[in-house]
């Protein structure tokens, strides 16, 4: 059972273009959240997001390769082209064969589905680009990724909803942990702010209409986001031979189902998801100095997460530092797990917790310290980061420093 360790990191969401500008921006407790500049927002109930402005594709792609990359395959290839260079990793020869890519994503090519539904549906065209199936399938961004470096190992996509970064993330660990590949790309991405996508998510009735407050009283409901982050995961020893900086230690994870209800949470199955990771990172409660929260801004979420924490640790949940930077880059669904994960290598490097921002007042049941509204320094050596999808699919990630 190697070491596995995190020797690069990319991201884009609503609040930066990249990792030192996103943890700029949670350092600041900036909230990305805002009016969606999106085709017919006049036609939605709810208008607002964390959407990633002033995007330009063609500052980034040539024709070619916008004909085939959907909104959220090009976040991923941003993402990944930050990674990889940070992690000066080049991969060629043998490594190619035992180096993959492992992404989740919920929606993958929602807005090619949502242009080329419009174009039959409303336009009354009767053909679509050819390219229309490879641009809106779910493992086009892992694909692109595997040829852009020619990464020739086990290459997939997960797609478990709101865990299906985190479960992607957690499923490199494993392959690398147990010898089957040296080096994973991994992570998530998500583009659902087009009009279908924030249509969906409306009919659930869980959305709010003026910002995400998690764990507070006035909380009035989730705020979409989209963007991605991507990882490079390697064995320990591999990135000591080639002299990389190791940004932190993925030290254990676990995957429970509530097995339950498809969209109401479970406490039980979130302790069973949290408590794993601990003992497969062999590590106790108390090592525990901050916890990145699942943290929607919803109900459901907020009180079964807060008296899931307490449960499983105990005396320790009082001096246990708890945030939801969905508060500020908003849920990303598929690709929440993984640009979350940069906050809690932020409080591992950097001894900064995110906080939780849009807080206003507490509430009992969600009596936890949540990290309202300004960062804190802190000294942390080991972090856990939740993922409660609907469907009851629960993913937790422990880190530690290195």
């Amino acid at each position: 059972m190697r070491r596995v360790v995190i020797t690069g990191a990319g991201t884009v969401n609503a609040l930066g273009r990249d990792v030192p500008a996103t943890l700029a921006a949670m350092r600041g407790g900036v909230c990305g959240i805002g009016p969606l500049d999106i085709r017919d927002v006049d036609r939605l109930a709810i208008r607002i997001g964390a959407q990633v402005r002033d995007y330009d594709e063609s500052a980034h792609f040539n024709r070619q390769q916008i004909a085939l990359f959907d909104r959220y395959t090009q976040f991923a290839v941003l993402a990944a082209r930050e990674a990889l260079a940070q992690s000066g990793l080049e991969v060629s020869g043998d490594l190619a064969a035992r180096a993959g890519v492992i992404l989740g994503t919920s929606g993958g090519g929602l807005n090619t589905q949502d242009e080329n539904y419009r174009a039959v549906y409303e336009e009354g065209k009767n053909r679509v680009h050819p390219f229309v199936v490879p641009k809106l399938m779910n493992n086009a961004a892992a694909a692109h990724l595997s040829m852009e470096y020619d990464l020739r190992g086990p290459s997939f996509t997960v797609a478990t909803a709101c865990a299906s970064s985190n479960h992607a993330i957690g499923q490199a660990f494993q392959f690398v942990r147990a010898g089957l590949a040296d080096v994973m790309v991994t992570g998530g991405s998500e583009a659902m702010l087009c009009f279908g996508g924030v249509k969906a998510w409306e009919g659930l009735r869980v959305m709010s209409r003026d910002t995400c407050r998690p764990f507070c009283a006035t909380r009035s409901g989730m705020v979409q986001g989209e963007g991605a982050g991507i990882f490079v995961l390697e064995s320990y020893d591999h990135a000591r031979r080639r002299g990389a900086d190791i940004l932190a230690e993925v030290a254990g994870m676990a995957m429970t189902s509530d097995a339950a209800d498809i969209v109401m949470p479970s406490r039980q199955g979130a302790e069973r998801a949290m408590s794993g990771a601990l003992r497969d990172a062999r590590l106790n409660p108390e090592d525990i100095g901050y916890i990145n929260a699942h943290g929607t801004g919803t109900a459901a979420n907020d009180k079964t997460e807060s008296a899931a924490v307490a449960h499983v640790f105990g005396t320790h949940a009082d001096r246990l530092a708890m945030s939801s930077t969905k508060s500020m880059h908003g849920h990303c669904i598929g690709a929440t797990g993984a640009i979350e994960l940069l906050a809690c290598i932020m409080a591992l490097r950097d001894g900064v917790i995110a906080p939780t921002a849009n807080w206003q007042e507490p509430d009992p049941e969600c009596a936890l310290d949540i990290v309202p509204n300004v960062a804190r320094d802190a000294k942390v050596t080991a972090v856990l980061s939740n993922a409660f999808a609907f469907g009851g699919m629960n993913a937790v990630l422990a880190l530690k420093s290195v």
